[in-house]
């Protein structure tokens, strides 16, 4: 069975009130309160978002990020009470697509969820392929190529990725991708430059010295075709 939305969590009451909450809402959403019952889920089920908690008693949130990104490409987002930034940044480096602290507010989480279904369930193909001789996009599939070697892309670093090509030559502000890649005016810098960071490490021949994805200091980011050919 197809699920919208699984929740980690070992908080019995906060997870209840959230599934009942999104399933007021039409968001098909199943809970678990730890990495075994985890396991069990994905044996039977599937689940196109997944709210994912840090403490679960037995097994940390990170760990078990880190095995499910072996297998499921589903975006990950991180809920937790634990406010460091170093928590935050472990989480991104991991494979999680964002981080969102709790308290949380039901209906700001319900409208997050929301928008990330909406992008990845969103209906039809996106245009058609990218390419410059050196690094090429497939929209519609999704998948990303430098040379005849495939990137294993993390669902928000492809939605980043292809929203930079897509508004190629243009200094894109970090508002406008907050926006219009997470569907959140409030993320914080952190989490795009871990993407930025992650990305560029996948598709730049030299990190530190980016040739596609290049910073304007004082703007955003922007993405200069052609520069692997």
């Amino acid at each position: 069975m197809g699920y919208d939305c699984l929740i980690i969590d070992d908080e019995r009451m906060l997870s209840e009130n959230t599934v009942e909450y999104f399933e007021m809402f039409g968001v098909r959403t199943a809970w678990v309160v730890d990495a075994e019952a985890c396991y069990a889920f994905f044996r039977e089920h599937s689940a196109d978002v997944i709210l994912l908690d840090i403490n679960l008693g037995g097994t940390s949130g990170f760990a078990l990020c880190r095995h499910l990104r072996k297998t499921i490409s589903a975006p990950i987002l991180f809920i937790s009470a634990r406010t460091s930034d170093d928590d935050m940044v472990l989480a991104l480096n991991i494979g999680g697509d964002d981080y969102i602290k709790k308290p949380y507010s039901l209906t700001v989480l319900l409208a997050k969820v929301k928008a990330v279904l909406k992008r990845y369930k969103g209906p039809g193909p996106e245009e058609d392929v990218f390419s410059d001789g050196v690094l090429r996009i497939h929209f519609g599939r999704k998948d990303v190529y430098v040379g005849e070697r495939k990137l294993a892309l993390k669902a928000m670093e492809y939605k980043l990725l292809a929203y930079l090509v897509k508004n190629k030559g243009r200094a894109i502000p970090k508002e406008e991708l907050f926006s219009n890649v997470w569907g959140d005016a409030i993320v914080e810098d952190n989490t795009l430059n871990v993407h930025i960071r992650r990305l560029r490490e996948k598709v730049e021949a030299d990190p530190n010295a980016p040739r596609y994805i290049k910073t304007e200091r004082g703007m955003g980011y922007i993405f200069e075709p052609g520069a692997g050919a």
